[in-house]
C-alpha cells in the first residue's frame, strides 16, 4: 500500500513537471525572439524589424525611406492597459524641401491612422504620437508609415527618397 501511494505520488509529480514544461514552452514561443521596442537604423541587427521601404544604412547611423515604409516593434510592457508612445526620429534634408516644398508623414497601426505631421523646413524632428491601448494588444506591432510624396529616382540615384530615419521606438506611457 505504501509503495502504491509512493508510486502514485511520483507519477503525479512527474505529470505536474511535464505540464509546467509545456506551459513554459508555450509562453516562450509566444514571445518574439530578439524583437526590440526601440531600434536604431545604424544597427544592422535591426534590419529584421524593417518590414519594407527602407534603403541601406548610411554613415553607420541612418536610412533613407521610400514614400511608404513599415517597421515591426515589440509592444512595451503594460501597453495593453496604458497605451504607448510612438517615436520616430527623422531628418528632413534640405534637398527634400527644395524639391517638394513640404512633406507630410502619417503612421498607421492596425489600420488606424495616427495624426499626420507636415514638415516644411529641413532639420531633425521627432514624430511622436500617443497610441491607444486597444491598438497594442499583441506582443508585436507593425507600424505603417506613409509620406504624401517623395523624390522620384533620378540624377544617378535609382532610389525613391522620402525622409531620413534615425530610430523608431514604441514606449510605455
Amino acid at each position: 500500500m505504501r509503495q502504491t501511494a509512493l508510486a502514485l505520488l511520483l507519477a503525479l509529480s512527474l505529470a505536474a513537471c511535464k505540464s509546467n514544461k509545456i506551459e513554459t514552452r508555450a509562453t516562450e514561443e509566444a514571445q518574439p525572439i530578439g524583437l526590440a521596442s526601440t531600434i536604431e537604423m545604424g544597427n544592422a541587427k535591426a534590419a529584421g524589424q524593417l518590414v519594407s521601404g527602407f534603403h541601406g544604412i548610411e554613415d553607420n547611423a541612418w536610412r533613407w525611406t521610400e514614400r511608404q515604409f513599415a517597421v515591426t516593434l515589440a509592444a512595451p510592457a503594460k501597453a495593453t492597459q496604458n497605451g504607448g508612445v510612438l517615436k520616430l526620429r527623422v531628418s528632413v534634408p534640405p534637398v527634400t524641401i527644395e524639391k517638394l516644398k513640404s512633406i507630410t508623414l502619417t503612421a498607421a497601426i492596425n489600420g488606424t491612422d495616427l495624426a499626420p505631421e507636415t514638415y516644411s523646413q529641413p532639420g531633425q524632428m521627432v514624430y511622436q504620437r500617443d497610441v491607444l491601448a486597444s491598438l497594442l494588444t499583441a506582443d508585436k506591432v507593425t507600424v505603417n508609415f506613409r509620406l504624401d510624396k517623395a523624390i522620384p529616382p533620378g540624377g544617378g540615384d535609382l532610389r525613391e527618397l522620402g525622409i531620413i530615419v534615425v530610430s523608431a521606438a514604441l514606449e510605455a506611457k
